[in-house]
């Protein structure tokens, strides 16, 4: 495997997304707020969309998230997850974009549909990404500090440590946003956005194009990183542990049959921040065909598992970054990139010969 550079320049890039509009544009977040557009391996010289006024910006917080509407240009709204100035919460946002095609979009257009307060200044997720379904999935880390001291990951009266679901195309009430029906507290219970549960710091979710899955790379503390997979199909509610569980490892007294395993995880003897990928539908790579990417901040080690394998799976190398990996990303037609975050770079993944 190489990674083939494709731009550069860029301040601290953590996310590369496509707008499924045909343009073949790769739409670039920085943390500190502004969002650039790559068409044909060029950097375009103005950002999309700057909000670097509005975010607080360092350490774990800044710019985390960007979507596109799934009828994006017809519906011109695009989502962002930030952590908001002065206080750090995190804020869900919508805006538009006022002209098709145009690479600018408007920032006095800002709709927001979530504050979700911050109780220290880590863990804070961010990732964003529609499903096959339509709706739009947010992803919280815990909350922050160490061991998860308020159990968020665990309780369902917090929007922390979760993977939350809302539907973007209607409205609930007071809120901007749907509650979809089969949510596993739209009746009551719990905090009715809410999808899965017992998470840490997601960082960086994905569906797989072809099956629907949903794949989530969570954060560990002190000893193992893992890889999450929510099948398509599966109902809401999933628990995936944390802070009970990290990793396939207990940290409670007794975990429970109730708490749902991951399907990978490292050491941190290999590396220390999981960066969660996505799984390979591309045509011109066959050596990574069906395979989920992902990958580590530290050491900058790429790995590989099938996407369709059931039972727990030991990563695959399949090569590594010489730099701190902050995310991955993947274009209109299935190609796999990531960036850099030291570096300022965005590369393309590729297998000789393939």
């Amino acid at each position: 495997m190489e990674l083939d550079q494709v731009a550069g320049g860029f301040d601290r890039p953590l996310a590369a997304v496509h707008a499924g509009d045909g343009s073949g544009r790769l739409f670039v977040v920085e943390q500190g707020g502004r969002i650039f557009v790559v068409r044909d391996g060029r950097l375009a010289a103005d950002p999309f969309l700057d909000l670097s006024d509005r975010i607080l910006d360092g350490g774990e917080r800044g710019l985390l998230g960007l979507a596109f509407h799934p009828r994006f240009p017809d519906d011109p709204r695009l989502f962002v997850d930030y952590t908001e100035a002065d206080e750090g919460d995190t804020i869900v946002s919508s805006f538009r974009v006022a002209t098709p095609g145009a690479d600018r979009a408007d920032p006095s257009s800002e709709q927001r549909l979530l504050r979700i307060d911050q109780p220290f200044p880590n863990h804070n997720g961010g990732a964003l990404a529609f499903g096959p379904d339509g709706l739009l999935t947010i992803a919280t880390g815990d909350g922050g500090s160490g061991g998860d001291p308020q159990d968020n990951g665990q309780r369902t009266d917090t929007l922390l440590g979760k993977i939350l679901r809302i539907d973007v195309d209607t409205t609930n009430g007071d809120r901007g946003y749907g509650i979809p029906a089969d949510n596993p507290f739209a009746g009551g219970g719990g905090e009715p956005e809410i999808w899965l549960t017992g998470l840490r710091n997601p960082w960086r979710t994905s569906f797989d194009r072809t099956t629907g899955d949903l794949w989530i790379g969570d954060v560990g503390q002190g000893s193992w990183e893992e890889i999450d997979v929510q099948r398509a199909g599966a109902p809401g509610g999933t628990n995936f542990g944390w802070s009970r569980m990290e990793g396939f490892h207990c940290r409670a007294e007794d975990c429970g049959d109730e708490l749902t395993a991951p399907v990978a995880e490292y050491g941190h003897d290999v590396g220390c921040t999981v960066i969660g990928g996505y799984v390979y539908r591309g045509t011109v790579q066959d050596g990574l065909r069906g395979a989920y990417l992902f990958g580590d901040y530290c050491s900058g080690q790429l790995w590989a598992i099938d996407a369709i394998g059931e039972a727990r799976q030991e990563p695959t190398e399949i090569g590594g970054a010489a730099g701190q990996l902050s995310s991955f990303g993947e274009d209109e037609a299935g190609e796999v990139y990531v960036t850099l975050l030291d570096a300022g770079q965005l590369f393309h993944v590729v297998v000789p010969g393939a």
